[in-house]
């Protein structure tokens, strides 16, 4: 069946597979997608929403380098909302609710339209390795598929096994079975593995619902959307999610069921996710709080099935339904299915490069939950490094690796290598030390001119974006070189409470004024002109707009990056014997040893290294 050599394999389908997948073949690579089931390529299997906080940058980013997320996350989307507007820009976080179907049904649309790639459905149950580097995969039929390089991406699939009060069985998501082999052939290596379980919440009908006992949550009121690509638009229609909240007697009720639960009685001995426990774990560990916001998101457009975030839990099904049927809203609720946690392997990522290729096996690449992270921005990101650089080796070029200055992307894969993780990853926007330059905003300034130099963004990306830079700069500057009369800004000033100008003076130190807007500034004639005459959209105005009044918040964290940007430029030696290095710390040797940092700023960030150890490597390095 398979006579050629792929020059990548992807296993498993979902945002990190899938993305990967699309990478590597857009990149001119000879790709093959395997996957257990071709029903369920990207599909949503917890909540029905893409972005939030630091992730919605993460999105923005995957467009800019010319992924698919966003591009989904737009034609699939039923309400968007940009979190955090309250706040400076850096702290913005585009998130759009998903109609959960079309989600998975545009993927695959897209990978189908894909040149270059290949779909195989089957269970992998091992590698093709040869002299330490992988040349293939086999089926559990048997098959043998050739590949240059591997990327594996099984999600919570390997050794997956679902728990509901005290049942339990083997599966890697709600009714689909668990892979086996990949573990076992993985530790045989010399791969370390652990364990780590996540968790769902209940999904309802919305017909038992009683939506007037609860709030409503409404999307903007002028939503944007995810990608920079003019083949979206934003929404002109949305539908509303709605809040409850638990109380007291649902707290009570869920208590009943603590003893057969999965979580307390010791069955379940890995970590779960830190920022989204269960229902039962927030109970436990805030038991001063007499109440739990629950949002109730619908699944899709035409759906009637709801997802209860807030509602995660592993307790036996009687006792979800019964708590539940005591949550304001829900009296009459019927369920479609109930919540459940799974245990599932993982491989710390400390075992990896930053181009997401295994150390202990050549071309043999990790990306999504196998590397210990949660969520499906955090995957899709990875899927896209791992697809790229598995791309990149094939066509023997550099490896393409982001630093924490350029992406969030940078921030999560380096936080996996140099410091692992043993609870599930999930990505904030107070992870990354240069969130100012890390703006969803400014997503395809950073990243499109660099995806568009090893061929994954397109020409017509790369126009659009400059245009747009170009017209944002020229705005910029129209603010710095242009006066403004006292007479035609006073107005203005004193409806803002703001102190009045005496003399001309340029628009720019107005504009820069806190408490001065856009919507301000446009009630200068001249202003208005600009933007009319130029024809300025909303997206290169809001640009112009954090330039003005953040330039020196910008200018001075690029001095900062900049600084520490040199320690990267500090190669070290590969295989260096830090067991000679008696003044260091036994912590740092150990742990340098492990790790292996290729930099002396990836060797600083390593937990459990201090700056007198960086001290002691930099003088021996002659530094």
């Amino acid at each position: 069946m398979f006579n050629t050599e792929y020059d990548v394999i992807v296993v498993g389908a979902g945002h990190a597979g899938s993305e990967a997948a699309a990478a590597a073949a857009n990149m001119g690579s000879k790709t093959l997608l395997i996957t257990m089931n071709l029903q369920n390529i990207a599909q949503m299997s917890c909540n029905p929403a893409m972005g939030g906080i630091a992730k919605g940058q993460i999105v923005r980013e995957i467009d800019a380098l010319g992924g698919y997320s966003g591009i989904v996350s737009d034609t699939s989307a039923i309400q968007f909302k940009m979190l955090n507007k309250s706040k400076g820009p850096a702290m913005w976080s585009p998130r759009v609710q998903s109609d959960r179907m079309r989600f998975a049904e545009d993927w695959r649309m897209l990978l189908e339209n894909t040149p270059n790639l290949d779909f195989y459905q089957e269970m992998v149950s091992g590698l093709l390795v040869e002299n330490h580097k992988v040349v293939g995969v086999k089926t559990s039929l048997g098959v043998e598929v050739k590949g240059k390089t591997v990327v594996l991406t099984n999600g919570t699939f390997l050794n997956g096994l679902i728990h509901i009060g005290d049942k339990n069985f083997g599966g890697g998501r709600a009714g689909e079975r668990a892979a086996t082999g990949i573990t076992e052939q993985l530790v045989e290596l010399g791969f370390d593995s652990g364990r780590m379980k996540t968790g769902t919440p209940p999904r309802v009908d919305g017909r038992s619902l009683d939506f007037s006992k609860m709030i409503e949550q409404p999307g903007d009121e002028n939503p944007e959307k995810f990608s920079y690509l003019d083949i979206t638009k934003p929404l002109t229609n949305q539908r509303s999610c709605h809040m409850s909240y638990t109380s007291p007697e649902v707290h009570d009720l869920l208590r009943e069921g603590f003893d057969r639960s999965p979580m307390f009685n010791g069955r379940i001995k890995s970590l779960g996710p830190r920022y989204c426990p269960s229902i039962e774990d927030k109970i436990n560990r805030f038991a001063d709080k007499d109440r739990h916001q629950l949002f109730v998101e619908p699944e899709g457009w035409n759906t009637v099935e709801y997802y209860i975030n807030g509602f995660s839990t592993s307790l036996p099904e009687d006792v979800q339904f019964k708590a539940l049927r005591s949550v304001a809203g829900f009296e009459n609720v019927k369920f479609f299915r109930p919540g459940y946690a799974i245990e599932y392997d993982y491989f710390p990522p400390t075992q990896l490069k930053h181009t997401l290729e295994t150390k202990l096996v050549d071309g043999l690449y990790f990306a999504g939950q196998i590397n210990g992270t949660t969520g499906y921005e955090e995957a899709g990101s990875q899927g896209l490094m791992a697809g790229i650089n598995a791309s990149l080796k094939v066509q023997e070029k550099d490896p393409f690796i982001l630093s924490r200055s350029e992406a969030y992307i940078g921030v999560l894969i380096d936080d996996l290598i140099t410091k692992g993780t043993e609870e599930p990853y999930r990505m904030f926007t107070s992870r990354a030390e240069y969130r100012t330059l890390l703006r969803q905003d400014n997503a395809d300034f950073r990243l499109t001119p660099k995806s568009f130099d090893i061929g994954l963004a397109s020409e017509k990306r790369l126009k659009r974006m400059e245009e747009k830079q170009s017209k944002a700069e020229n705005f910029v500057s129209f603010f710095k070189d242009t006066s403004v009369k006292p007479e035609e800004i006073n107005p203005v000033l004193e409806s803002k409470d703001s102190s009045l100008m005496k003399q001309s003076d340029k628009m720019f130190k107005i504009f820069a004024r806190p408490n001065i807007t856009i919507d301000d500034m446009r009630k200068v004639s001249s202003v208005e002109a600009y933007i009319q005459d130029h024809n300025l959209d909303n997206e290169v105005i809001e640009q112009a707009e954090i330039q003005v009044k953040y330039s020196g918040y910008i200018e001075k964290e690029k001095n900062n990056a900049d600084k520490l940007n040199r320690l990267e430029n500090i190669k070290i030696p590969q295989n260096f014997d830090y067991s000679k290095l008696k003044s260091m710390s036994f912590e740092a040797r150990e742990k340098l040893s492990k790790i292996q940092p290729v930099t002396i700023s990836q060797a600083s960030r390593i937990s459990g290294v201090s700056p007198s150890d960086i001290s002691v490597l930099l003088v021996y390095m002659g530094r």
